[in-house]
């Protein structure tokens, strides 16, 4: 075989056998990672130092939030085209290699805030055709290459605050489609429209805030679209503020000079640069000094329509403090220390709609407001006390009102007797222990009330009478003990209630009875008791046909045993989502689900039920969604017995079965999400098909599958067990066949490529041993001699051997082309030949080396040699022949060192001396082997001399 073909042959072979050890890997179960929705891969806090391996390629979102990255190679993202969102917040990562994300043609979303970058090169990026938001927060950033953001066509949104940026070209070059823009907190001193761009741009938000401008210079339009502009903590004393035309701003809406530091000049300078625009709002907080002449520049804007002066200390409001500002339309002013306000300081205020005063030091509702047509007034944080039954008189058209975290104790039935729009009513955090009647007769348009956090424990008939609008009652966190009947009539239009964490011990039959829009019901930390699972005369819920959320969680029962009634649910036919978990259950009954056939979501973790009835779940067919972890639950068989065929999520954690098997999770076909952290697994060939189905299933994510440990053996992981020898692998036996394939091929290769005249000799020689053993009885020697030669050299045998040994010696030879047989085998004539002459001449040449026939012939001599151990073989070399030519005829390499030998080509000087001992040679009797007589020749094989 040729060399070239060999080396083809090895590498086939190797590469096939390198193959046999690679699986591909189809595992779903990630360390240290989750994976949510099939397509959000979550590691946070992981401590990764490199991006991790063998995420699914099928995701689409990874968030790496917390780790130790330091490096983003360009291999770590190649796998996975089809990613979304990426978030890298919170690493150590200070390199980003070129071609990083060449594969990331979809990526839309980039967030590397809190990493160690300092430089933006040109590569880094590359790829991210389809980008839209990128997030660079907090880094060490100083430089931007001028070619960093040529990929980044599609841009929208570019945050580089919390930097160390000071100046901002080749930002907007390569960015056309760029809308927000944050920069601050970084080092910028001058800001100058050159910098960004020399055309128009599509920016809506520019950021400045908290950087040290100096110099504000815009001197073409290239913001036609600028809506918001920050200069909070920005702008400092001796600011040289320059826009060479108002026009340039004039879309700019939303206006932050909050915490500036400059002159009134130089701020009134950069207020009037407004005037132009639209509409403004202007931001005002935390200014030091000035504020009072800061309010009347910016009221003297016509379009000023919000003004927020937050965090300034103010104590009173006065009359002439906002009489400038006849065209504002929200006042926020929040957060200060506002104790008193005159009657008429909004009087001039004819357009406001939105008033905040919340965070204040108020005492009572200003008697300024009801001189206002307010649409909103928030007054939560103050301290009030008391809310008199003139404190919105005449506020007809007040549609929200916020006063929770006020020190209210009671309501009065005609505070709200003029809030005929009220829609929205916060009256959270207080200290409200009756509503003496507040909505029986007045807000008939009101829609959401929040009563959360207050002091209530008893609610009389008919105390919502007239809220037929509300839709969303909040009564969570006070101190109801019991529903009565009728509480909760004239709520036909409710579609939220939360009762939440209360004391109720009891549901009368018709306390829901009115709620028949009712969607959502939280009855969970309550008291709710009953007495066995027995059925109930009136459930409570049986009016409550349209509900689709319930909670009945964290019950606490200090005196009866934790139990629900079997026909507890009886009603809730269109139930979707059940919380029943924390209430220490330790029976359900067989039929608890039968009147909820349209349940998806189930909760019921942390009760000790230990036994869940066979056919507990059998009703709820689409089930998408069961959590029973902490339910001292010794098996899952039960779910064998439910054909929950739709159900897709199923936590079990923290119970007390060891064993999963296998039809249990082929009942669950659809399961994508199964959660089975702290159970007590058994590590070994009960679980063998469990864990080989954890680690190579692509549907169904086991949460956290690494961190599983075994209670026996003890001190392993799940997924560290090695459970091979359970099962026949198939795999291992595939393995085995095609080691023993690769092996055999290597040896049919080498050995055809260095033995091959070793094999064809040893084939030869033993049919010549198969026919001796057959005929040798049979023949007598009818020559002296056979003469084995080839067709090229029959000139000299007939020439000059024939005559000399027949014609003047007087030997009988045996010549094939004169004394074979017609019609014989050829391979018969050359044996009967052999046995049939005393003696083997062999003429040997280089044309009878490459002879097939010849070589047959001395391998049929040197064989009868060996076999009758007689000296019956002549050697006639015609030339010299290098030892590496006889190598594939190993048995002549032997006879050469053994066996004298003639060479004719030495004979030159002394022919006669050659057929001489050419006829001595004839003349010896088949002395046996060792015993022959010496013929004069070299001491070396043919072609080595004795002096070399």
């Amino acid at each position: 075989m040729p060399l070239r073909g060999i080396r083809f042959c090895s590498f086939g072979i190797l590469y096939f056998f390198l193959n046999s050890f690679v699986v591909p890997t189809a595992s779903y179960a990630l360390k240290d990672c989750m994976v949510t929705q099939n397509t959000q891969v979550i590691c946070r806090k992981k401590s990764f130092k490199v991006f991790p391996k063998n995420i699914p390629a099928r995701v689409t979102s990874i968030e790496l939030y917390g780790n130790n990255i330091s490096t983003l190679n360009k291999t770590d993202l190649e796998n996975m085209p089809n990613l979304l969102r990426l978030d890298l917040t919170r690493n150590r990562i200070s390199k980003i290699e070129s071609g990083t994300f060449v594969v990331q043609l979809s990526l839309e979303v980039l967030i590397l805030k809190n990493n160690r970058l300092c430089k933006l090169q040109e590569g880094m990026f590359d790829g991210l055709v389809n980008l839209i938001e990128l997030r660079l927060t907090s880094n060490q950033i100083q430089t931007v290459e001028p070619a960093s953001f040529k990929t980044l066509s599609k841009l929208r949104i570019l945050d580089l605050g919390h930097n160390k940026l000071r100046h901002l070209t080749n930002i907007l070059q390569h960015t056309p489609h760029l809308q927000t823009l944050y920069i601050p907190a970084n080092k910028i001193s001058t800001f100058h429209s050159l910098e960004l761009s020399n055309k128009s741009t599509k920016l809506v938000t520019l950021d400045l805030s908290q950087n040290e401008l100096m110099y504000f210079r815009l001197t073409a339009g290239i913001f036609p679209k600028l809506k918001t502009l920050k200069l909070k903590d920005g702008i400092k004393n001796g600011m040289v503020w320059e826009v060479n035309d108002t026009s340039y701003l004039r879309s700019v809406h939303k206006l932050d000079i909050s915490g500036v530091h400059s002159s009134l000049h130089g701020l009134q300078e950069v207020i009037e640069t407004f005037n132009s625009s639209s509409q403004i709002y202007l931001q005002l907080n935390h200014i030091s000094n000035s504020l009072q002449a800061l309010i009347n520049i910016s009221c003297k804007i016509l379009k000023l329509s919000t003004l927020e002066i937050r965090n300034n200390g103010i104590k009173v409001i006065t009359s002439d403090m906002l009489h400038l500002c006849s065209y504002l339309k929200i006042l926020d002013l929040a957060m200060n220390e506002i104790t008193n306000i005159s009657d008429n300081s909004f009087q001039s205020l004819r357009k406001l709609k939105t008033l905040k005063m919340k965070n204040n030091c108020l005492t009572s509702v200003p008697n300024a407001v009801r001189k206002t047509q307010i649409t909103k007034l928030d007054l939560s944080h103050n301290n009030i006390s008391v809310l008199g039954c003139d404190d919105f008189s005449n506020m007809t058209r007040l549609r929200v009102l916020y006063l929770g975290n006020n020190p209210l104790v009671a309501l009065q039935d005609c505070v709200f007797k003029d809030l005929v729009n009220l829609h929205e009513l916060m009256l959270q955090n207080s200290s409200i222990d009756q509503l003496n009647g507040a909505f029986k007769k007045n807000t008939p348009n009101l829609k959401n009330l929040s009563l959360i956090n207050n002091e209530l424990t008893d609610l009389v008939h008919g105390e919502f009478r007239a809220l037929n609008s509300l839709q969303y009652l909040s009564l969570q966190e006070n101190k109801l003990q019991q529903l009565k009947d009728g509480t909760f009539f004239g709520l036909s239009s409710l579609t939220y209630l939360n009762l939440e964490s209360n004391k109720i011990n009891e549901i009368s039959n018709c306390t829901f009875v009115e709620l028949k829009a009712l969607k959502t019901l939280h009855l969970g930390r309550n008291c709710i008791q009953y007495a066995s699972v027995e059925p109930i005369l009136y459930p409570p819920f049986a009016e409550l046909s349209k509900l689709d959320t319930l909670y009945i969680s964290n019950q606490i029962r200090p005196h009866k045993r934790p139990n629900f009634p079997q026909n507890f649910l009886q009603g809730l036919t269109n139930l979707s989502i059940l919380y029943m978990q924390n209430n220490n259950i330790k029976f359900v009954h067989p039929h608890t689900f039968n009147y909820t056939p349209n349940l998806n979501v189930l909760i019921m973790s942390n009760n000790p039920i230990r036994d869940i009835p066979d056919n507990l779940f059998s009703s709820i067919k689409k089930l998408k969604s069961l959590v029973i972890s902490k339910t001292m639950l010794r098996s899952l068989d039960v779910l064998l017995h439910s054909n929950l065929t739709e159900l897709e999520v199923l936590e079990v954690g923290y119970n007390t079965f060891s064993v999963i098997r296998e039809p249990v999770m082929l009942s669950l076909p659809a399961l994508t999400d199964l959660d089975m952290q702290g159970n007590s697994f058994t590590c070994n060939c009960d679980n063998a098909w469990f864990l080989q189905w954890v680690i190579t299933n692509q549907q169904t994510q086991v949460i956290d599958a690494y961190n599983y440990e075994c209670s026996y053996p003890p001190n392993l992981e799940l997924l560290q067990i090695d459970v091979r020898s359970c099962t026949v692998d198939t795999d291992f036996i595939c393995y085995i066949s095609t080691a023993c394939a690769v092996i055999m091929t290597l040896a049919v290769c080498f050995t055809h490529h260095f033995l091959q005249w070793h094999l064809v000799y040893a084939y030869y020689l033993m049919l010549a041993f198969l026919y001796n053993t057959k005929n040798k009885d049979k023949r007598a020697h009818q020559y002296d001699a056979f003469v084995s030669y080839n067709a090229n050299d029959e000139g000299w045998v007939l020439g000059e051997l024939l005559p000399k040994l027949e014609d003047e010696q007087g030997w009988r030879l045996c010549l094939h082309h004169r004394d074979f047989q017609p019609g014989k085998p050829i391979m018969e004539n050359i044996t009967d030949a052999i046995y049939g002459s005393r003696k083997t001449i062999c003429v040997v040449s280089r044309d009878y080396l490459e002879s097939e026939w010849c070589s047959r012939e001395i391998q049929v001599a040197s064989f009868r040699l060996f076999d009758e151990q007689k000296d019956v073989l002549i050697l006639v070399f015609l030339e010299d022949i290098p030892m590496q030519q006889l190598s594939p005829y190993y048995r002549m390499r032997r006879l050469l060192k053994r066996q004298t030998y003639l060479s004719w080509s030495r004979a030159d000087a002394h022919p006669n001396l050659f057929w001489e001992k050419l006829r001595q040679a004839l003349e010896t009797q088949e002395h046996p082997m060792g015993e022959h007589i010496l013929l004069t020749v070299e001491d070396g094989p043919p072609g080595e001399r004795p002096d070399q």
